[in-house]
């Protein structure tokens, strides 16, 4: 079983679970299948499983790294974004809505992704390595953002938190109305997420109907 599975707070797992997306930040592991680092780029990429019949080995020597997510929700918590090669259309909608979420920045349309990219990793990871969180309540976060509640990961959708797992989400809750949470997806992710961009969520049969 390899450590290639992503989870919320962007660290890299093993589990026998398999993700829907994948994921690329560089070669991160050795002729052994080790993982020896979090990323290599500063460009983290959420790519189809499918790409114009490309077949791949994974973790070939040599070759980037295949990282896997359960939904598109989990890659943008963990600091990812969609990749320009294989999901276009998503990439530019994506920057669209973030530069519309995100106007402090002076960005527009023609603004190179590297600079989003470079925002990213500052909020995808502090100087000593750890995930950078800010606290908002449920009720303020859109749906697709993941907070921390009882130091869990969940995901949030119309204001009630859903338990994140390799698998899957367990049964929704509501929180505390006037508690605040502390958000994992980073802050421009989030008001992009606002401003109109929907991520791809997975539910188990138990949640959302």
């Amino acid at each position: 079983m390899l450590q290639n599975r992503v989870d919320p707070s962007g660290n890299i797992i093993r589990t026998k679970a398999r993700g829907a997306w994948m994921g690329n930040r560089g070669l991160l592991h050795n002729e052994r299948q080790e993982i020896l680092r979090p990323f290599r780029l500063k460009a983290w990429i959420t790519c189809v499983l499918e790409f114009k019949d490309r077949k791949r080995s994974v973790m070939a020597p040599g070759l980037y790294t295949e990282l896997f997510f359960l939904d598109e929700a989990t890659s943008f918590s963990a600091g990812h974004r969609p990749c320009f090669e294989c999901r276009r259309a998503d990439a530019l909608r994506f920057r669209s809505f973030w530069i519309k979420g995100n106007p402090e920045y002076g960005f527009e349309e023609k603004t190179p992704i590297a600079q989003i990219d470079d925002i990213l990793h500052r909020e995808r990871l502090a100087a000593d390595g750890s995930k950078p969180v800010f606290p908002a309540l449920a009720a303020d976060c859109p749906n697709g953002s993941f907070v921390l509640y009882r130091d869990r990961p969940h995901i949030v959708v119309d204001g009630c938190l859903y338990p994140w797992s390799p698998e899957g989400y367990g049964d929704g809750m509501v929180p505390a109305a006037h508690k605040p949470l502390l958000v994992l997806t980073p802050r421009s992710i989030v008001n992009a997420f606002r401003a109109g961009y929907m991520p791809q969520i997975t539910y188990l049969q138990q949640s959302l109907k």
